[in-house]
Order: structure tokens, then C-alpha cells, then sequence
């Protein structure tokens, strides 16, 4: 393979993989935890925290503090997921690029 046909190809790579890129950063991902819902963006961007109040007590703040943080972490997870399903296939020998 000539330097020329090289060039090309890493160029198409780079051009497919900024495109899965803001594909991944256009999707909404949602994290659930019993009372607390939240919506992320691929880019990690909190969109909204949705409380189902109706259902909590004053006293159960703590308590809501942590769905919070159990319902970030899901959302979290599954835009890592995607991030390392669709990166992966540009990223195979290349441990820790995403």
C-alpha cells in the first residue's frame, strides 16, 4: 500500500469516526432509579431529573440524594456502552483512546 492509499484511508477513519461521534452525541439516554428519572445526552449533558414527589415524604431527602446519583450513574453507563460499541470498531488495538 502506497503512503498516498494510507492517507486516504486514515482521512475515511477519521471522517467515520467523528461521525459515529456526533451520532453518539445526538442520542438521549435516559437512567431510571425508582422515584428518580434523569435524561443525558452523549455528551453527558444532564437534560432533565424527573421526581415523582407524589411519592416522597420531606424526610426521605436522603434518600433522593441517592436515586439521583443511582439514576446518573445508569444514564452514565449506557452512554459509555454505546460510546465503546460504536468507537470500538475504530479504536480495536488501541486501549484507552474512548
Amino acid at each position: 500500500m502506497n503512503m498516498q492509499a494510507m492517507m486516504k484511508q486514515a482521512q475515511k477513519l477519521q471522517r467515520d469516526m467523528m461521525e459515529t461521534q456526533k451520532q453518539i452525541d445526538e442520542m438521549v439516554f435516559e437512567g431510571k432509579s425508582s422515584l428518580v428519572t434523569v435524561t443525558m445526552n452523549g455528551q453527558k449533558e444532564l437534560l432533565s431529573v424527573n421526581i415523582e414527589a407524589e411519592s416522597l415524604d420531606k424526610e426521605d431527602i436522603e434518600m433522593l440524594q441517592d436515586m439521583i446519583m443511582v439514576a446518573m450513574n445508569d444514564a452514565m453507563k449506557q452512554v459509555n456502552k454505546v460510546v465503546e460499541e460504536k468507537m470500538g470498531a475504530y479504536t480495536k488495538g488501541m486501549p484507552g483512546l474512548f
